[in-house]
């Protein structure tokens, strides 16, 4: 066995034991990170609050809320209205919000989402964003059905003949929708939407609903349907959409359709920062 008493002074008494070091992590610190991130959370919530405020919705004493204000006022991510003593997030969080959305790639967070959408409905699932005055698909997933969509990777479509397109062109400002349809939109098929009132109805209820459907406006025997994808600031950056064969794509099915797709996008949109 290991001795374990030590000499002093002649006589032999037991070994101290070492002194421990602190462990990381330790249940204190996590609680104060906790309602720190809380703190953050109530600010953007309300857009200002004075201590007790923000006290009472911690459950804890002012004077700790009052330095957990002190340490993120010194980071720079809380500021504070010296007249009326509200706090206010600073600008330290929008520095962090900037660095993370440069990180979020729309294509790289969607892979996922439309694998899944694409095994869940049968179909061609993709993502499309808008470059200049067509809609391009970026992504693409492909549903176990036997027959399914053609390989629309990387294709321009008309705004105005897609599901996708519609929501896309649906969020652009007045006048550069205005200026789109300025022209008469291309006929493709006889389904094809090229009275320019309608179009303006049709996309109206996509901003409004945040899908669009197509009835085989952009190929004869092709339906789909598109999602808006939103991002950290709540702008549009895309769409997420579905396509496949009119005789499985029926008016039947498509609510059901409409619900998935919508899903789908609103999940990406919450990888994309975006909080409903």
């Amino acid at each position: 066995m290991a001795d374990t008493t030590e000499e002093t002074n002649g006589t032999r008494e037991p070994a101290r034991e070492p002194t421990k070091e602190p462990k990381r992590g330790a249940p204190g610190s996590v609680q104060s990170v906790d309602r720190a991130v809380s703190v953050l959370e109530i600010l953007a919530q309300h857009g200002e609050a004075g201590v007790t405020d923000i006290a009472d919705e911690l459950g804890v004493h002012k004077s700790t809320a009052f330095r957990l204000l002190g340490v993120l006022e010194n980071r720079g991510l809380v500021g504070q209205e010296k007249d009326r003593g509200k706090y206010y997030l600073g600008a330290g969080v929008l520095r962090l919000a900037g660095a993370a959305a440069l990180r979020l790639d729309i294509s790289q967070e969607g892979v996922g989402v439309i694998r899944t959408l694409a095994e869940e409905t049968g179909e061609t699932a993709n993502i499309a964003i808008l470059d200049g005055d067509a809609a391009v698909n970026i992504m693409q997933a492909r549903g176990p059905a036997a027959v399914t969509a053609h390989n629309w990777l990387g294709r321009r479509f008309a705004l105005h003949a897609t599901a996708t397109g519609k929501v896309l062109m649906a969020h652009l400002p007045k006048e550069r929708r205005e200026a789109l349809l300025a022209d008469p939109p291309t006929r493709f098929t006889e389904r094809t939407v090229t009275d320019r009132a309608a179009l303006r109805a049709e996309l109206t209820a996509a901003a409004e609903e945040g899908y669009a459907c197509t009835t085989e406006e952009l190929e004869s025997g092709l339906n789909a349907v598109g999602a808006e994808v939103r991002s950290y600031d709540g702008a549009v950056i895309g769409a997420i959409g579905v396509s496949g064969p009119a005789y499985r794509m029926t008016g039947e099915t498509l609510p059901e359709t409409v619900k998935k797709v919508v899903e789908a996008a609103q999940e990406l949109s919450r990888r994309m920062g975006h909080s409903a």
